[in-house]
């Protein structure tokens, strides 16, 4: 890919600009969860390992270009600490003006410095030149380890990479290497899942799908939408009934592509969403017209797993049915379970990512056994629905 690495970077005695997306959650002021911190860790030690002195600069919360107390980053420096162990992690009270400069100025080897959260600045988010000019005036290298942020143009994540040498972070390359595997280069045949609730949210996704893949696998409220378009009554399920016209050039588009559409053969019914609510199997044209269907049954996960037998990459986002609450996680756990088991005997590529899809695999207990789970939400989506990341785009080398 045409994107450098840190290992395309001379850092020696060189301060280091970091982007990051240590957006963590809080509660009472403590973090919650430390993931996104513990995601940073291998770019920032490789950095001080080649003799930079790491910057961090990262936005938290929605300040919306002033300056609110509740959202200072200085909340996440115990757990900034704790991530490492042995350094200095230092704070500056703004990421730019005096109080940054003076902070980078005192920055000794071995040392991390912490600037304020960048949206504390109107620039920040309209991608400001003065704003990235500012910030890039602090630094030698700018490093994006910030995936998540890279479908937003902001100065942090775009304008001041046009400033400095570029390069992507340990993160940021794991998470572009796994999705170049999955859509751009991938080994055939290929299977996405796409699920979820409404159709209308993920337009782009499945047009740009059905041209890339050889098997697209629609769960979810989405599911019915579809079975509605093929003259299937769905009773009181989810379903966007005036969604159906686009539905059904979505499955004439995939034709045309030889995009192979599975929907669900067998349903998973109940007059209530409820957890453990009376509920039947029933084959997909037999939904009672006082019932709603809340999973794919048995014999649709069956068919799924016969799929990603013959297929070598599996792009998942979004679940199989309303997996929050039993027995209706059935279907996604069990073809999670199988596409982890296929990918630990190294048969298949899995690729997973968005809120719902992370949520599911975990509860599935799968998570971990998948080639890639990425964490990006709303980045991993464009990327799925081919647009192109100003934050990724702008490591591109120039000229």
């Amino acid at each position: 890919m045409a994107w450098k690495t840190l290992d395309d970077m001379n850092l020696d005695g060189k301060t280091v600009l970091v982007r990051v997306d240590i957006n963590v959650p809080v509660e009472a002021g403590r973090v919650t969860d430390a993931t996104r911190i513990e995601k940073i860790v291998p770019t920032v030690n490789d950095i001080l390992d080649k003799g930079g002195k790491p910057v961090l600069m990262a936005h938290f919360g929605r300040p919306k270009g002033k300056v609110v107390p509740e959202m200072s980053l200085k909340v996440t420096l115990p757990a900034l600490k704790a991530a490492f162990p042995g350094h200095d992690v230092l704070f500056a009270e703004d990421c730019i003006g005096g109080p940054a400069k003076e902070a980078v100025s005192a920055l000794q080897p071995g040392q991390i410095l912490l600037l304020e959260n960048t949206r504390f600045h109107e620039g920040e988010e309209k991608n400001d030149a003065m704003m990235a000019a500012s910030l890039a005036a602090l630094g030698d290298v700018y490093v994006n380890d910030a995936f998540s942020a890279a479908h937003r143009a902001h100065a942090s994540t775009e304008a001041i990479a046009q400033l400095l040498p570029a390069c992507a972070g340990r993160l940021m390359e794991a998470e572009l290497s796994a999705l170049e595997a999955a859509l751009g280069d991938p080994e055939r045949p290929v299977v996405a899942i796409v699920g979820g609730a409404k159709v209308s949210t993920k337009l782009d996704l499945l047009g740009n799908l059905v041209e890339k893949v050889d098997h697209l696998v629609i769960g979810g409220g989405m599911a019915n939408t579809f079975l509605l378009a093929k003259g299937i009554e769905v009773g009181k399920s989810l379903a966007e009934r005036e969604m159906t016209d686009t539905a059904t050039e979505i499955l004439a588009k995939a034709r045309n592509a030889g995009c192979a559409i599975h929907l669900p053969v067998d349903v998973v019914v109940a007059q209530e969403f409820k957890a453990n609510a009376a509920h039947e199997t029933v084959a997909a044209e037999a939904c009672p017209a006082d019932a709603m269907i809340l999973d794919a049954g048995p014999e649709t996960v069956k068919a799924l797993a016969e799929v990603f037998g013959e297929c070598r990459t599996l792009i998942w986002n979004g679940p199989l049915g309303a997996f929050e609450i039993e027995p209706f996680d059935a279907a996604t756990n069990a073809a999670a379970a199988k596409a982890a088991e296929l990918t630990r005997a190294g048969k298949l590529k899995s690729v997973a990512g968005g809120g719902d899809t992370v949520a599911a695999l975990n509860k599935a207990g799968a998570a971990a056994d998948f080639s890639y789970v990425s964490t990006a939400g709303g980045a991993f989506l464009e990327w799925m629905e081919g647009k192109v990341l100003p934050g990724v785009a702008a490591l591109e080398p120039k000229g």
